[in-house]
């Protein structure tokens, strides 16, 4: 009957239908990240809460999904496997700035920095560990870098306020991590809800404190991203992760800034000037190049 669920190299005829389903996942996924900025910025800028009761809500409500999928499933909560602190660390991290940083930034502007951020730290890892990328896919990342200064480039650009940029990059190196650490899950689903229950006690910590509110139309919006874009999409990121290529999960991340930049413009009337049109340009050419790199086989001599 061909393939099971996730299987890339298996039947010759099932090979076409497994990579045009990992496309359609990896898509839903990047998608499904854009979302979450739009709904941050939305929540957040409105006044409608504010960015540690959006935090807190989003994880919790992440949690419960999750929990209640597994439930319904069958299986246990891995909550003390290994890798579940740095995991669950890393989420936290992600999660306090990225709402934060979103007090100041706009939701295009907040995904380039972020998704540059983990791209950057992603190859890095990638060299260290001994898996260097091809030339094309460095000239491909190269060139999507390049789009992503230029949209940060002062004077006509995107702009932005210096400390929400570097809670973003806090932010950016949660993912990162958040990323690698997800790249031996065996059981998606089981790990991000373990991560985000595990994660959950370190926001309270670190966040509960006075000036907490937060409107129906704001707790709307913190749960629809807990549970929707982030509980089920960073579920279907770690199932979608063992089947992307080295540097390909970094590379492929930059669309999400441009699908973010659409949907602020479209959703919440932000502007996109020229800079910000030649950048999507320049990184969605670099995202083509690297994706589309033939695989360096190993053992060759």
């Amino acid at each position: 009957m061909g393939c099971a669920p996730g299987v890339l190299a298996c039947a010759r005829p099932s090979t076409k239908s497994a990579r045009m389903r990992l496309a359609l996942l990896t898509t839903l996924t990047m998608i499904a990240f854009a979302a979450n900025s739009v709904l941050n910025r939305m929540a957040v800028d409105s006044g409608a809460i504010d960015p540690s009761s959006f935090a807190m809500i989003r994880v919790l409500a992440g949690a419960v999904a999750l929990c209640m999928i597994l439930t319904v499933r069958g299986g246990g909560l891995p909550a003390f496997a290994r890798g579940r602190i740095s995991g669950a660390v890393s989420l936290a991290a992600y999660m306090i700035g990225f709402s934060l940083a979103y007090v100041s930034l706009n939701a295009g502007l907040g995904a380039l920095i972020l998704f540059g951020t983990v791209q950057v730290v992603m190859f890095g890892w990638s060299a260290i560990r001994g898996a260097a990328p091809s030339p094309r896919q460095l000239g491909g990342a190269g060139v999507a870098f390049a789009g992503l200064i230029l949209a940060l480039w002062p004077g006509d650009g995107a702009g932005g306020d210096p400390v929400g940029a570097a809670l973003m990059v806090m932010a950016g190196i949660g993912w990162a991590i958040y990323t690698i650490a997800g790249k031996g899950s065996a059981e998606p689903l089981a790990s991000t809800a373990a991560n985000f229950v595990v994660a959950l006690p370190l926001l309270l910590i670190l966040l509960l404190g006075t000036g907490l509110h937060a409107a129906p139309s704001g707790i709307a919006l913190a749960i629809t991203s807990g549970a929707v874009t982030s509980g089920l999409g960073y579920a279907l990121w770690y199932h979608v992760l063992p089947q992307l290529r080295g540097q390909t999960a970094p590379v492929v991340q930059l669309s999400v800034p441009i699908i973010a930049i659409l949907a602020g413009a479209l959703l919440l009337g932000e502007a996109i000037t020229l800079p910000i049109l030649i950048a999507a340009v320049l990184v969605l050419g670099g995202i083509a190049l690297a994706v589309t790199a033939p695989a360096v086989r190993a053992g060759r001599n």
